[in-house]
This record gives structure tokens, C-alpha cells and sequence, in this order.
């Protein structure tokens, strides 16, 4: 049941031998749920249905959108793969370590974000997950083929899911990260206006605040209030003369 839940994210995927391969290795360890981002290959090419065997349904049935935040739409929990040089806030953990979370949300949708072949995720893309894995390799030859990475991470939530327990804890309605995501653009859209970010440096500090919220674990309905302190903000400064006024 835990694996159901599972999304599999693809960004910008361009190898249809990869995208088989990848399917293959899903249906193996129990995985189903398929998304592509903007693939720059077609899912049903003869290349990649061969290699997928016996997992055609998987690539048939694969969803695809035009963007990061559409496939996490409904996901409250999201981990990105990394395999290059990150100088971020996040701390890069392995598979074993890092997985296990995903496991840990007993109902809603989770997602395991994996980049393009040549050169993974943009930072802005990274800021969408709310953790990093990083799979250890031979230094002399770090790099991994994108259906490899996607293996290793099946096979550890396969191996993970088998003697997994989920406390029964009190639920609470943790906020999905496509509701998050619009708190963050009102936020960082008032903090320029007043002169707290600068357009040079808002990325890098919007990845601070990102990170704060993240632990906090947001529910809805606290979301709900950040966004409606923001439109209060927002208010008080276009009726600022006339709230000197009164």
C-alpha cells in the first residue's frame, strides 16, 4: 500500500531506452505511478516499449505535464535525486537514510524526483523537494544513467516497504506542496515590493525561507492564514495614507 502512493517524476526525460528501462524496473519492485515533465521523447516509441517488456502499462499510463509543480500537485511530501555539486541548504542524504520518509505518510501522495540526463535538476526545480539524495559512486566515475539511479531508489522503498510500520500518530492535514507553492510566490512578489529581497539575491533567499517552512510541516488551514496575513500586508500598504488618517 505504502508504494501506491509513490509518484515517480521524470524531468525533461530524452532517452526512450531509459524511459523503458525505467518502467521495467518499477512494475519489478511494485511501483506503478509514472509522471514525465515535458518529456523530449515519445513514451510509446518502439525503442522504449521494447525495453519495457512486460511494463508497457506502466509507460501507456504514464501522465504527462508541462511542469515540476504540476506533476507534485496533491504530493505532501517530495525528495529530489541529485547527482552533481549542490551548495544549498538542504543536507544531502543516501537512499537508506532518505526514503524511509516518504514511507512515513500513511495516505496522501508522495513523489521521488529524478532530472534529465545531462545535467539533472535547476536549482529552482530543487527548491520544489523538501529533501536530497545523493546515491555514493566511485569518485573516479561519479556519474549514473538515469535509469540506474531510478533502480536503486526502487529497489531500497521495495526493501524498505517490506518491514515498514506506520505508527498510528493523529492525523492532521499536512498542506500539499501545489497549495504551499502559491504562499511562496505572494511572499517573495511583498518582500520585493518592500525592499526585503533583492531580484539578484530572492532566489537564494527564498530557498531559506522554503527550508523553514518545510520543517515547520505545514497543515492547510495554516497556510490558509499565512496567505491571508500577506493579503492583509498587501492591503494596509495600498491604504497607507488613509490609515495614517483615521
Amino acid at each position: 500500500m505504502g508504494l501506491a502512493r509513490i509518484k515517480i517524476i521524470l524531468v525533461e526525460p530524452a532517452g526512450p531506452l531509459n524511459l523503458g528501462s525505467i518502467a521495467r524496473v518499477m512494475k519489478n519492485f511494485g511501483l506503478s505511478d509514472l509522471i514525465l515533465v515535458n518529456p523530449q521523447c515519445d513514451r510509446t516509441s518502439f525503442e522504449a516499449l521494447k525495453m519495457a517488456v512486460h511494463a508497457k502499462e506502466i509507460l501507456e499510463n504514464a501522465v504527462i505535464v508541462n511542469t515540476l509543480p504540476e506533476a507534485l500537485q496533491g504530493c505532501v511530501r517530495a525528495i529530489a535525486t541529485i547527482g552533481r555539486d549542490y551548495d544549498g541548504q538542504l543536507p544531502l542524504e543516501n537512499p537508506r537514510n532518505a526514503l524511509p520518509w516518504l514511507l512515513e505518510e500513511p495516505e496522501k501522495p508522495v513523489a521521488l524526483i529524478f532530472g534529465r540526463e545531462d545535467r539533472g535538476l535547476t536549482n529552482q526545480e530543487i527548491n520544489y523537494a523538501q529533501k536530497l539524495v545523493f546515491i555514493p559512486t566511485n569518485p573516479e566515475y561519479s556519474s549514473l544513467n538515469l535509469a540506474t539511479a531510478v533502480s536503486i531508489c526502487c529497489y531500497e522503498l521495495s526493501q524498505l516497504a517490506e518491514n515498514f510500520v506506520t505508527e498510528k500518530i493523529p492525523t492532521t492535514e499536512i498542506a500539499p506542496l501545489d497549495v504551499v507553492e502559491p504562499y511562496y510566490q505572494e511572499l517573495e512578489s511583498l518582500l520585493l515590493s518592500i525592499g526585503y529581497l533583492y531580484p539578484h539575491t530572492a532566489a537564494s533567499r527564498m530557498e531559506k525561507f522554503r527550508h523553514l517552512y518545510n520543517r515547520a510541516h505545514l497543515q492547510t488551514t495554516e497556510v490558509a492564514m499565512l496567505r491571508g496575513i500577506l493579503k492583509q500586508v498587501q492591503w494596509a500598504i495600498k491604504n497607507h495614507s488613509q490609515i495614517e488618517n483615521l
